[in-house]
């Protein structure tokens, strides 16, 4: 903790304990303030000391009566802070001193503390790579003999002000190993672009995602690193913060409709508790080129989402400066590809996109395309029977008319 009476709000006045500022966060508030149509949006990259790197982004969506903070960093793993407040005058406080200490609890704060609904967040501790060489189910769990995985805690990142990017909302995190002896990333990367909606709508990139004022967007994309092996799939490991002793769950929607996203008729969502709530939403789909057609797609796979005892979590200290000495984590695993067909041997690139929002989360409409193949679907039998009983009239009258002769 970084001062005896409690954490610093800002520079000088202390707060509340890290545990009753806990209890307070994950409490089951309501949250009828959302469901914005647009938002003010806007982008800060928040200075720290002269000479260390810039890597905490602040992304403010104000709405009429509410307001979205999402708090982006890669000090230790990437991570990102979600705070949902029921004021559109909610600000973030942020104490450096007490952020960059041993024990950071306090150093991240939403005021007014009352104002806040809903907060969590995301950490993505790992990035998992596997032979498929030998595995022929694509289903296999694990989908293939695991090499040593990255630690995303021991990358190193860029400096977030050289890419962000007003006009489109967005910014890139890009990073490689620190240590990386086989120089597996001498010419590659992993990278988090993250971008903020001012309204709904759809990105012109596959997946298209239908994103609303109450959405943020983050596409993480592998490319040019050099794989351990000749058919290697890759994953990521995503911890998040437990509702008490549960685990968030994800849930499975199925779709007729693929215009969006070719062959592809199911959207996944993790939910925090009951809606509305939190969530994070995403197609089971990744892709092998840039340009994301049906014949780069890769299967998308989540394992199930679970306590993490086995080992111990790298720490995020964006998630330890707002939630303090939070312990119970859970974490998942998404993998990308098969041992079959396209995979990131094609062109070493790789892209999977998700959205993290709060509320209720989008839902995809029928398109104009299925509803007009629906139309003639289902007019076609009906013009057919209508046609069929006109002729029938027609032939009934010609009947009636006939005169016999006598």
């Amino acid at each position: 903790m970084c001062c005896r009476e409690g954490p610093r709000w800002g520079r000088g006045h202390c707060a509340p304990s890290p545990t009753l500022l806990l209890g307070l966060l994950m409490s089951a508030a309501p949250l009828g303030l959302l469901g914005e149509e647009t938002r003010q949006v806007s982008l800060e990259v928040i200075p720290d000391w002269p000479g260390a790197p810039q890597n905490l982004l602040h992304i403010r969506a104000v709405g009429t009566n509410s307001t979205l903070h999402y708090v982006w960093s890669s000090m230790g793993p990437p991570a990102v802070l979600l705070v949902a407040t029921n004021t559109p005058h909610s600000t973030l406080a942020v104490n450096w001193s007490c952020l960059l200490s041993p024990e950071p609890a306090g150093g991240l704060t939403v005021l007014p503390r009352d104002s806040v609904q809903f907060s969590s967040a995301l950490v993505f501790t790992r990035l998992l790579e596997f032979d498929s060489t030998n595995t022929s189910e694509a289903s296999a769990k694990p989908p293939g003999k695991p090499y040593p995985p990255y630690s995303l805690a021991e990358f190193s990142w860029n400096n977030i002000t050289d890419s962000l990017d007003p006009a489109t909302l967005s910014a890139t995190f890009r990073g490689h190993p620190i240590h990386d002896p086989t120089a597996a990333f001498a010419n590659g990367s992993l990278a988090f672009r993250v971008q903020a909606f001012p309204s709904s709508g759809r990105p012109a990139q596959a997946p298209r995602l239908l994103h609303s004022a109450d959405t943020c967007q983050l596409e993480v994309a592998l490319v040019g690193a050099c794989p351990r092996g000749n058919r290697s799939l890759f994953g990521l490991e995503v911890v998040t913060l437990g509702q008490g002793p549960e685990c968030p769950s994800v849930q499975e929607q199925r779709s007729v409709d693929d215009e969006y996203a070719p062959a592809v008729f199911q959207l996944d969502q993790l939910v925090w508790g009951s809606l509305p709530s939190g969530f994070v939403q995403w197609r089971p789909v990744a892709f092998s080129q840039r340009q994301r057609g049906r014949d780069s797609a890769l299967p998308c796979q989540a394992s199930p989402v679970c306590l993490t005892l086995e080992y111990p979590l790298p720490q995020s200290p964006i998630v330890r400066a707002f939630f303090g000495s939070q312990t119970n984590f859970c974490a998942f695993n998404l993998t990308f590809g098969a041992p079959t067909g396209p995979g990131y041997w094609d062109e070493h690139y790789l892209s999977w996109s998700m959205l993290l929002g709060v509320g209720t989360p989008p839902v995809d409409s029928l398109s104009p395309l299925i509803l007009g193949i629906m139309a003639v679907a289902l007019g076609a039998p009906g013009l057919m029977l209508l046609a069929g009983g006109v002729v029938l009239l027609l032939g009934h009258k010609q009947c009636s008319e006939y005169q016999p002769i006598n």
